[in-house]
């Protein structure tokens, strides 16, 4: 878990962002000028209501997608000024993705679907191996050979959890990780989320319209209509 020397430090920094899109003739302005600050190795809440702008935030932090204006930088490096192939570089070495549908592949075992982003360039017997403990430590030893039809929707979430942390990312976002669960498998799910921030010293992003899982000690931004509001 982060430190007193790192709990407060500012992991994210995001100063006068503005992010418009178009749909059809209308311009829908999902961010309007928001800057704010997001501390290293901490669970925090994004929140706000739907259209809030709160994905569009999500987004532009994981480099998927590039604001009309204003910076964001990323452990002290500006991510609005990387390349093309740099914020792709960025994503697949330093960030871990957990969206709310799992993109779990149907004809491939728990471990497999875990290795998937790894394909490319070959999986060692050492990353199998950490690929089996991930999914030891969120609770799936005895389903390791369980393809996802055999899952249920929380083990599922676990399985993309366990892809996500993989790599040891420095940063994980989470577009309303457990949107699709009942309140039982939610609450277990952010309880391995805290878990593996404390064992790996992650910085952990969740975008949600529920406040039921924050917990006294989270950091909690509020977004509403594109702009920050006090929490």
């Amino acid at each position: 878990m982060a430190d007193a020397s790192t709990a407060n430090r500012p992991c994210i920094d995001v100063t006068n962002v503005v992010k418009t899109y178009r749909r059809g003739v209308d311009e829908v302005r999902a961010l309007r000028g928001l800057t704010c600050q997001i501390p290293q190795g901490r669970l925090s809440f994004i929140v706000g209501p739907s259209g809030s702008g709160k994905s569009s935030l999500l987004y532009l932090l994981g480099g998927l997608d590039r604001p009309d204006s204003g910076h964001i930088s990323v452990f002290g490096r500006p991510l609005t000024q990387f390349s093309h192939r740099e914020r792709d570089e960025f994503r697949r070495r330093e960030v871990g993705f957990i969206f709310q549908n799992f993109n779990l592949l149907g004809n491939l075992s728990a471990v497999d679907n875990v290795l998937v982003p790894f394909l490319p360039q070959g999986i060692s017997a050492d990353l199998r191996r950490q690929a089996v403990e991930l999914l030891t430590q969120v609770g799936l030893a005895k389903r390791l050979d369980h393809r996802p039809n055999q899952l249920s929707g929380g083990e599922q979430q676990r399985v993309a959890i366990a892809r996500a942390l993989l790599k040891r990312p420095l940063l994980v976002l989470g577009d309303e990780p457990t949107g699709e669960l009942d309140s039982t498998s939610g609450a277990e799910i952010y309880r391995h989320l805290r878990q593996l921030r404390d064992q790996h010293g992650s910085t952990i992003v969740v975008v949600t319209h529920d406040r039921s899982h924050i917990e006294p000690g989270d950091f909690v931004l509020t977004i509403r209509d594109g702009t920050l509001k006090t929490d």
